[in-house]
């Protein structure tokens, strides 16, 4: 999934002759803290709610040399993934997107990457989560791929993430069973070690929901 079909065509842009009070009425429809900022089709930058509360005066014009604007944004071939880790990095609510050549070609609401995100992990699907801690240096998909389908299982998403400080990383794998008890015993075998378990699926969809709304007040949506 790219950046170019991920736009909302319900974001609208500010211009220069647009006025704070404007903007900030726009950003309550949208339900957006952010809105871009656009000359024809050239992106000047982002504009906050921050910044029109800020204004001396909200029926001016809500660019001003006052106002320093930030200038993140996407290329439209970018994947969801780098879109979704600008919008985590600098918590912006939008995220403007560029063409080839520069120009503004739309923006992408951060709340509806995170839906996009649950469609592409399959996360309505039914099935097990193991969270695996073990060195960088033992890690092996390979290897856990056999674990796993040697016990008549497959793995349907592969999450690694780093522990800060540390030589030790999470491995969280979905799983399409949630009777997991088979490749649990092996990943002992193994000397695996498994610090989380969700394999019970009213449990498995409340995790995902604590997942997205932690997500969603991250981004502060």
């Amino acid at each position: 999934m790219q950046a170019l079909n991920l736009i909302s065509a319900d974001i609208p842009a500010v211009g220069k002759t647009d006025s704070g009070i404007t903007a900030l009425n726009w950003m309550s429809e949208s339900r957006v803290s952010h809105l871009p900022v656009v000359d024809e089709d050239e992106y000047v930058g982002l504009l906050s709610d921050i910044d029109l509360y800020n204004m001396p005066n909200i029926d001016a014009p809500a660019v001003s040399s006052r106002i320093v604007l930030h200038r993140p944004f996407v290329y439209q071939n970018k994947h969801l993934f780098e879109v979704l880790d600008l919008a985590a990095k600098t918590r912006i609510s939008v995220i403007p997107v560029l063409d080839d050549a520069n120009r503004y070609v739309g923006s992408i609401v951060a709340a509806d990457m995170v839906r996009e995100l649950s469609s592409l992990i399959s996360s309505d699907m039914p099935g097990a989560i193991i969270v695996l801690e073990m060195n960088v240096r033992d890690y092996s998909l390979s290897q856990i791929s056999q674990i796993v389908e040697g016990n008549d299982t497959r793995i349907l998403d592969v999450f690694v993430q780093n522990q800060p400080q540390s030589e030790l990383i999470r491995v969280t794998l979905r799983l399409n069973r949630t009777d997991i008890a088979s490749v649990l015993q092996t990943f002992e075998r193994y000397s695996y070690s498994v610090i989380e378990i969700y394999s019970d699926d009213q449990q498995h969809g409340s995790m995902l929901l604590d997942r997205y709304n932690s997500f969603m007040k991250y981004l502060s949506i």
